[in-house]
């Protein structure tokens, strides 16, 4: 079911300094920045040769980062995301093993203008969990 690492997602309370850090001090690149206003955050990617950096950095004060940011200042790992063939049966596969599907349990469209669901932490060792459909 699970595919390929699609990326690690990092919050972070100075998006252009980080940005910057992987641009011009790691020599990577990134994308521009894009707003996601029904997922509460602005995003810039930095391309890797076999996956992405997600930065993440609140969108208003409501955001689920700045919530994170509160607890974490210095920014931090937020979540994985892993590739599915088909994220309505990754949820059912998931749900039936018991796993929790956060929010109303039906995808999103995410920053790849893909569907995408959040699983709960505790199910997974700590770690907040996001599948996309590939």
């Amino acid at each position: 079911m699970i595919g390929r690492l699609n990326h690690v997602a990092i919050a972070v309370p100075d998006l252009a300094a980080a940005t910057a850090n992987y641009r011009d001090g790691l020599g990577a690149k990134v994308s521009a920045p894009q707003d996601l206003p029904e997922h509460g955050v602005t995003v810039v990617f930095v391309e890797l040769p076999n996956t992405k950096i997600e930065l993440l950095h609140p969108l208003g004060a409501n955001s689920p980062i700045a919530a994170f940011l509160e607890k974490n200042p210095a920014g931090g790992m937020h979540h994985v995301c892993f590739d599915v063939d088909d994220i309505i049966k990754a949820r059912d596969h998931l749900k039936a093993a018991g796993k929790r599907v956060l929010g109303d349990g039906e995808p999103k469209i995410g920053a790849h203008n893909k569907p995408v669901l959040f699983l709960h932490p505790k199910d997974f060792s700590g770690t907040l969990v996001e599948i996309e459909q590939a």
